[in-house]
């Protein structure tokens, strides 16, 4: 899909605010303007009206649900116990370290062992390379809750005009941003920066303080990854057309000295010991925590983390955090990502009617707000009718930064589907074993054996 196409995607679907991640995860094309308002789907303003739907019949059986860890939310799982008393279904969720999950999933796919219900990225490249939903996934066209969802979020979920998947997630709320501590910036003179330089220099002031600048924890294999694709808007920037370049082989990352050289500002914050001294042991998992507890004074995080915070740890106010763009290669823009955690039917299922109820359950209008109210690291969601939840600071991201383009992990085709091969080789980078030149190298060649096994014209 070409970046202009995806650009009209988005346009329709309200995005013009931005959308997280994965999350997530408009792009180029003529840039799209900022505004005050966060997208339909998920402003305050657009409160549920549909009539509430009936209790099912009560029924029998479970649903397998295999999911990465982080991807299953505290408002999903109380949905599910909900959905067991109504239809007497139950749902046995099963979640695998994100490091090993799609080994894990692969494996049990090819031997015919798969779950019910598997987890996956949305995406064009994701969809049929990594996970082959036109032989492991049924076809969920006819689906009554599709006509609801954000349609650049469905057009993610869509191969050659066939919806795979159900991407339901705050894609807006789950921008990737850095979130700083505003009294730890106040007290050590660090500045929000607006360049790369002033980035570094902050980390001086923070660690001079006895403070470790950024939290940034790289054992989870996945998230120190964040800080290069989702630049995507800034490459585009400086180089309009680049994606569409590289999906057409006419490009490459190697080759490319923008790219090259965001590469080797993220090894410098490395280097530099803005990660700190634990970075190679750190765990997603304690985010919170770490963030809480004032050790620590920024990290790249969702847009709606200081809200999670607050509700993990009541006596941190939300406020106390503020957020910015990432600064790497002077980037001043937000990009976003309709692209998300998307659940699949396994077309090997015995229990496909079954697994169809569920995903419909889970879209029901009500369900879906009470899945957001329950949900502290929501702000919003991808579905017409939810009463979405913004601060004052979040907003105030919004207002700042504008959108162009979407994040390079779903505007460039062959990037994602190696997101933990690309965060081995940033560890390599970062512990000496090889220089970013390699790891841009390694991009290359990985896309190169990706295409080629998809039989991709360009690269034929």
């Amino acid at each position: 899909m070409t970046i202009k196409r995806l650009l009209m995607t988005a346009a329709v679907g309200g995005l013009v605010v931005g959308c997280g991640a994965s999350a997530t995860p408009p792009p180029t094309g003529s840039p799209v303007a900022s505004t005050s308002i966060p997208p339909a789907t998920s402003s305050p303003q657009a409160a549920a009206t549909a009539t509430p739907t009936p209790a099912p019949t009560k029924q029998s059986g479970t649903i397998t649900v295999m999911m990465s860890q982080d991807w299953v939310r505290e408002g999903e799982t109380a949905l599910a116990k909900q959905f067991e008393s109504q239809t007497g279904i139950h749902v046995d969720y099963q979640t695998i370290p994100s490091a090993q999950y799609f080994a894990v999933l692969n494996t049990k796919l090819s031997t015919g062992q798969g779950p019910d219900i598997f987890g996956g990225q949305s995406g064009k490249t994701d969809m049929k390379v990594t996970l082959n939903v036109e032989t492991n996934a049924v076809d969920l066209s006819d689906q009554e809750w599709v006509k609801r969802e954000d349609p650049a979020s469905l057009e993610q979920t869509t191969l050659d005009g066939k919806v795979y998947g159900q991407e339901i997630w705050d894609i807006t709320g789950g921008t990737w941003v850095v979130v700083y501590n505003k009294s730890i910036f106040q007290s050590t003179g660090a500045v929000v920066p607006k360049t790369f330089s002033d980035l570094t220099a902050d980390c001086d002031k923070i660690k001079a303080a006895g403070i470790t600048p950024i939290f940034e924890p790289i054992s989870d294999g996945w998230h120190h990854v964040l800080w290069f694709p989702e630049l995507g808007a800034r490459f585009e920037e400086l180089e309009p057309g680049l994606a569409d370049k590289l999906n057409a082989n006419q490009a490459t990352f190697a080759g490319d000295a923008n790219m090259t050289k965001a590469m080797t500002q993220i090894d410098q914050l490395y280097t530099q010991g803005c990660f700190g001294s634990n970075a190679l042991s750190d765990a997603y998992a304690d985010k919170e925590k770490q963030m809480a507890s004032g050790k620590f004074a920024m990290m790249i995080a969702p847009l709606s983390e200081g809200s999670a915070i607050n509700a993990a740890f009541p006596n941190v106010p939300a406020t106390t955090f503020g957020y910015f763009a990432n600064p790497v290669l002077d980037n001043q823009l937000r990009a976003s990502n309709p692209a998300g955690p998307t659940k699949f039917i396994n077309a090997k299922s015995p229990n496909i009617d079954l697994a169809k109820q569920y995903l419909a359950y889970l879209a029901q209008p009500e369900n879906l707000q009470a899945m957001l109210d329950q949900t502290p690291s929501f702000l919003g969601l991808n579905f017409s009718g939810v009463k979405g939840k913004w601060d004052a600071d979040q907003q105030a991201f919004l207002d700042a930064y504008p959108v162009k383009t979407i994040v390079y992990q779903s505007a460039v085709t062959y990037v994602n589907p190696q997101w933990m091969d690309i965060g081995k080789d940033m560890v390599a980078m970062f512990t000496g074993k090889e220089t970013p030149a390699q790891v841009m190298k390694a991009i290359d060649t990985r896309r190169t054996q990706e295409a080629k096994a998809a039989k991709d014209p360009a690269w034929q």
